[in-house]
């Protein structure tokens, strides 16, 4: 289902940003549905005003939601946007028809797609309207997991990390399928390593492994654990080490990994997270500058540190956790 998520969001937002060519000549920025960084977070978006998306985007949606042949899938997908974008225009009540459209249109997963969507959706600047949109879902689905960790993700694109921790504990105290299970650990690390709680960061990284297979699937959480270990002054190198000591660190964004583990230098990180196909489509000099920082801090190099992370602070969109930790780093040196 994740798969088809992205694919409709994906066709959207283009099918947005051509659309909006007559609000882009008044000097509004179109969203940019950039390739997600290996954290599968969006790379980060502009947004045109309410008055314009009234104009381009919502008409589009109405178009699309007028088709008989969409998916279960698709028609919820598309409400759900809809619903986001009738609240930006302030249209709460049709926002709410929307959300009990995808209650009758798809039962069992609609409040996971509108978890799919929101945050995502949010990136363009309108929190807000996201938030509302997740409240009106709220009071279908009181206490549903999978919208309270929505929440949690708008609230961390706006600094709210304590709020964000808060949900997270409970959608973790209601979630039973240990895939959801790990996509809540992994987000309430990131949570607890904005507030600095690196030890408990760690801790939810190292929990968000179980069950994940493969070298993919597991270096986005080594990673972070890495470095909220550099950060709660654990061997983390050796850590990383036991865990990636035999794999194939050539494929991006392993040579992160190579890199932290002393066996690529600075430069040739660099050079890959530039060159590289699947890097520059992941926006890899975000992620690379962030954890350059992490090694200069693990060799105690403060002034090295800064430099990386004010770099990854202005590589990484507001979108990003790379941001979002590159930020709170900063305002603890």
């Amino acid at each position: 289902m994740q798969r088809a998520i992205v694919k409709v969001i994906g066709a959207f937002m283009a099918l947005a940003m051509t659309s909006a060519e007559a609000v882009a000549q008044s000097g509004a920025n179109d969203w940019d549905p950039s390739a997600r960084a290996f954290d599968r977070r969006p790379a980060g978006s502009g947004a045109a005003g309410p008055s314009a998306t009234r104009n381009t985007t919502l008409d589009a949606l109405d178009k699309i939601l007028s088709s008989s042949k969409l998916s279960a899938l698709d028609r919820s997908l598309y409400l759900g946007i809809r619903a986001y974008q009738l609240s930006r225009l302030g249209r709460e009540a049709d926002s709410r028809k929307d959300i009990d459209e995808m209650g009758k249109v798809l039962p069992s997963d609609w409040q996971r797609v509108l978890s799919s969507t929101l945050p995502e959706l949010a990136g363009d600047g309108d929190r807000g309207a996201a938030l509302r949109t997740l409240d009106h879902a709220l009071l279908n689905k009181p206490g549903d997991p999978w919208l309270a960790i929505a929440q949690a993700q708008v609230y961390m694109q706006i600094a709210d990390f304590p709020r964000a921790l808060g949900l997270l504990d409970g959608a973790l105290a209601g979630v039973t399928a240990e895939s959801d299970r790990r996509t809540a650990l992994f987000l309430r690390g990131h949570a607890n390593f904005d507030l600095g709680l690196y030890a408990e960061a760690a801790g939810d990284f190292e929990a968000s492994l179980e069950g994940r297979t493969g070298l993919k699937a597991r270096l986005s959480p080594l990673l972070w654990r890495y470095a909220a270990q550099v950060r709660a002054r654990s061997d983390a190198r050796a850590t990383l080490a036991r865990e990636l000591g035999k794999e194939d660190l050539s494929e991006w964004p392993a040579p992160i990994a190579k890199f932290l583990l002393g066996k690529l230098s600075a430069g040739e990180l660099e050079v890959a997270a530039e060159t590289g196909e699947a890097a520059k489509r992941a926006n890899g000099k975000c992620p690379s500058a962030f954890f350059m920082g992490m090694d200069a801090l693990r060799r105690g190099d403060k002034t090295r540190a800064r430099e990386q992370l004010q770099l990854a602070q202005a590589r990484c969109p507001t979108v990003s956790e790379f941001n979002w930790a590159a930020t709170s780093e900063l305002k603890r040196f």
